[in-house]
This record gives C-alpha cells, sequence and structure tokens, in this order.
C-alpha cells in the first residue's frame, strides 16, 4: 500500500522499521529464530495488531528463541514480490489470498468463487474444514507450509468513481482494478467488465489518475485505504469471500523444532479467529464512516449477477480447471453451483 501510506501510515512504517510493530524493543542476536513476517496492510488494521499480539505470546512461550518481526504495508514489496521472497526464502512467513497464491497453482484459489458463500457460517466450514484441508495440502506440494486457520479479508464489494453498480449490465465496458488473479480477471471478464491486474500497493494511484473507473474490495479495506478520496460508489454485491493463508517457507518451517512449531501455529491459530471477529465489527463501523465521508451506497440482487455467469460458462470453466473431487468440495458448502 505504498501508494497510500502517507499520513497515519507512515507512523506504522516508522514503528516497523524500528523493529517491532508494537514497539516491541529488537532482541538482536538473542533469538535462534529470527523471522520476517510480511503483509500488505497497514500497522492499524486488526490483522496486524493481533498478529503483534500473538508475536509478543510466541517470544515470551519460547523464552525469546522466536523472535518474528512484522513488515506491515507492503515494505518489502507488492503481493506477487513478496511470494518470490517467500519462496526464495527471504520472506519466512507472508499471508496472501489463495486467489493470488493460484498464480503458482490454479486450485488454490478455489474458496474465491463467484457468488459461492451465502454467508461467514458456510465459508467457516468450508475453510476450517474438509476444503481447508484439501486446499493446504496443495500448498504444500508448492513448497509452502500453511497453518490452519485462514484470516479474513472480508465478503468484497464493488467502488465506482463513475456510477453504481446495480445489476450486472452496469459492468458493461467497466474498467475494474483487479488483483493479479486469474480467479479475478475471469469472473469479472464473464460479468462483461474490463479487469486490470494492478497490486494493491498502486489501487490509489490507478484509480486518482483514472486509469480504471473503480475497484472491489472488502468494505474496511476501502475504509483504511481512504479510497473515499477517489470514488463515488459503493455497491454491494458480495461477489467474492477473500482470505488469507498464513505461508511459511516450507525450508524454514522444517528447520523449527516440533514443540516451537506448535507454539508458533497455537499462537497465531488463536490469533486468525480474534482477527475474524475484529473484521465482522470493522466492517460495519467502516460502512458508517464511509457514508460520512460522502460515499453512496447500493445493494444488489446476487441472484441476477449469478446468473449472468452460469450462462457465460463461468462456473463450467472453472470445475473443468479445479476437476471433479476439489469442485464436489466446494459444493459441500456452497451448494450446488450452475
Amino acid at each position: 500500500m505504498s501508494m497510500i501510506s502517507r499520513r497515519g501510515f507512515v507512523r506504522g512504517a516508522a514503528l516497523a522499521t524500528m523493529g517491532a510493530l508494537g514497539g516491541m524493543p529488537m532482541r538482536a542476536g538473542a533469538a535462534e529464530f529470527t523471522w520476517k513476517l510480511a503483509n500488505n496492510l497497514p500497522v492499524t488494521h486488526p490483522t496486524n495488531v493481533r498478529m503483534q499480539e500473538a508475536v509478543a505470546k510466541i517470544l515470551e512461550e519460547t523464552a525469546g528463541k522466536v523472535d518474528v518481526r512484522i513488515f506491515p504495508n507492503n515494505q518489502l514489496g507488492g503481493d506477487t514480490d513478496m511470494l518470490s521472497q517467500l519462496r526464495s526464502g527471504g520472506i519466512e512467513m507472508f499471508t496472501l489470498s489463495g486467489n493470488i497464491l493460484s498464480t503458482l497453482s490454479k486450485p488454490t484459489s478455489l474458496c474465491g468463487v463467484g457468488y459461492a458463500f451465502p454467508d461467514y457460517k458456510r465459508v467457516w466450514e468450508a475453510v476450517d474444514g474438509d476444503l481447508g484441508r484439501h486446499l493446504r495440502g496443495i500448498i504444500g506440494k508448492l513448497g509452502l507450509h500453511a497453518l490452519d486457520k485462514m484470516w479474513d479479508n472480508g465478503f468484497r464489494q464493488i467502488t465506482s468513481g463513475t456510477h453504481p453498480i446495480n445489476v450486472p449490465e452496469d459492468l458493461k465496458g467497466f474498467k475494474i482494478r483487479v488483483p493479479v488473479s486469474p480467479q479475478w480477471t475471469s469472473l469479472f471478464k464473464a460479468l462483461g467488465a474490463s479487469p486490470t491486474s494492478i497490486n494493491f500497493n498502486e489501487v490509489y494511484s490507478a484509480l486518482q489518475t483514472k486509469i480504471v473507473d473503480g475497484q472491489e474490495n472488502a468494505i474496511q479495506l476501502i475504509e483504511i485505504a481512504k479510497l473515499y478520496e477517489v470514488q463515488k460508489y459503493v455497491s454491494i454485491t458480495n461477489h467474492m469471500w477473500d482470505g488469507w493463508f498464513f505461508l511459511v517457507n516450507g525450508r524454514a518451517w522444517a528447520r523449527l523444532p516440533p514443540k516451537l512449531q506448535e507454539i508458533v501455529a497455537r499462537h497465531f491459530d488463536a490469533a486468525a479467529l480474534r482477527q475474524r471477529d475484529d473484521l465482522v465489527k470493522l466492517n460495519v463501523t467502516a460502512e458508517e464512516k464511509l457514508r460520512k465521508a460522502g460515499l453512496v451506497f447500493n445493494r444488489t440482487e446476487p441472484a441476477k449477477f449469478r446468473a449472468v455467469l452460469s450462462s457465460a460458462g463461468y462456473y463450467k470453466d472453472w470445475k473443468a480447471i479445479y476437476g471433479p473431487e476439489a469442485w464436489a468440495l466446494l459444493e459441500k458448502y456452497s451448494g450446488p453451483l450452475a
């Protein structure tokens, strides 16, 4: 998010550069394992707040043996850049959407199928159940280790600087920023839009300079990223749920003794559950703030958009890509998809 790291985000960057998100002093040379944990979120985001709590508990319970340093706000690069660093070992830990991870293996984007989940109850049943286990198995084959609990990024909504998106026809030719992911690109092409893949650290600038007309994200990120400064409308579409896998470099994880692995996984997984609750509350307050900032909201009928996706062959195409076994796991929680 370097393009929006002015004002309040500068403080977060400074804190992290000093060596700890919450002001914890650096322990140079004290730890047996000093790891970098990177993400693309501002220091004030609940994800980083909960991560810092977990880091402090891990440091304490391991008697200083495991010291995880958090680098928020795209300090170590954009998502695709940080993914490369994670795989090479330059970063030990990274939170990433399965939709973006799908640039390495398409099945990891299975949770991102358009209009698959109607609510959080279905989401958590899926990612904490058989579907999540299936996806973590796929990730393991990429040389990465995924912790058990996914972190929430929320149901995604569309913002626009030109007109509200009320029905699928409003997306015809609409220039929309999407993350670097085949799933996102495919979804919006099937809806008739013109998607452009841009890393999140460049979104504000792309909207400001009108390279794109709009973008899509969870409500809380729209507010935190101050996109209300460069957009006029928010259309509640809930077109996709997105969450983050907590990824660890496979070689680094294997070097960590089992007892330390257990401590690290337990605290980060517990933090993920607390973060999920935080996000539900934050989305409510974020919508209130966006309305006060002048954004105009409208709500849509998902069935209309889903019908367009079905007639465009979107579901049929992705079922063929994922395979019948994986698709059956998705439909176990989503219900039948057209």
